[in-house]
């Protein structure tokens, strides 16, 4: 049987991505800015550099990330004490909102992305998406 897994991954997370951006333009928070929100609820005050590895992201999209995440007031950003050539990143009382209402849309679409599928379905596609971190590393820009 072909599968086509590529095919449908990609698919699937283009339609994920505009059906996310759809809510984010009706007043959420982007799917780039909850997850920052996700990684600072449980490590409030972390660096810059952290939360981009978290993320998985480069210092240019982490970059970006924390500007516009700044500027919609969800965090704050400030200069670590003991090197002030870094930052240190904050939730504001605004981005522990927007986490709660984000918390209660994942819940939402998690239950919606799961219907249909039993538990030990959704147990083997959670292991085989979470597989692929470990197939596929982040490749090092400077190593290409």
């Amino acid at each position: 049987m072909d599968h086509r897994l590529v095919y449908l991954l990609n698919v699937g997370q283009r339609r994920l991505h505009r059906w996310s951006q759809a809510r984010t333009a009706a007043g959420g928070v982007t799917p780039a800015q909850a997850g920052l929100l996700f990684f600072l609820a449980k490590n409030d005050g972390a660096l810059t550099n952290e939360a981009a590895a978290a993320l998985d992201l480069k210092a240019p999209g982490m970059s970006g990330l924390v500007d516009r995440a700044e500027r919609a007031g969800l965090i704050e950003r400030h200069a670590d004490e003991t090197d002030r050539r870094v930052s240190r990143l904050w939730l504001t009382k605004d981005g522990r909102t927007a986490l709660k209402r984000t918390k209660s849309g994942l819940a939402d679409l998690n239950a919606r992305l799961t219907e249909g599928f039993t538990a030990s379905e959704i147990d083997v596609v959670a292991r085989w998406l979470g597989s692929l971190q470990d197939k596929f590393p982040a490749v090092d820009e400077d190593s290409e």
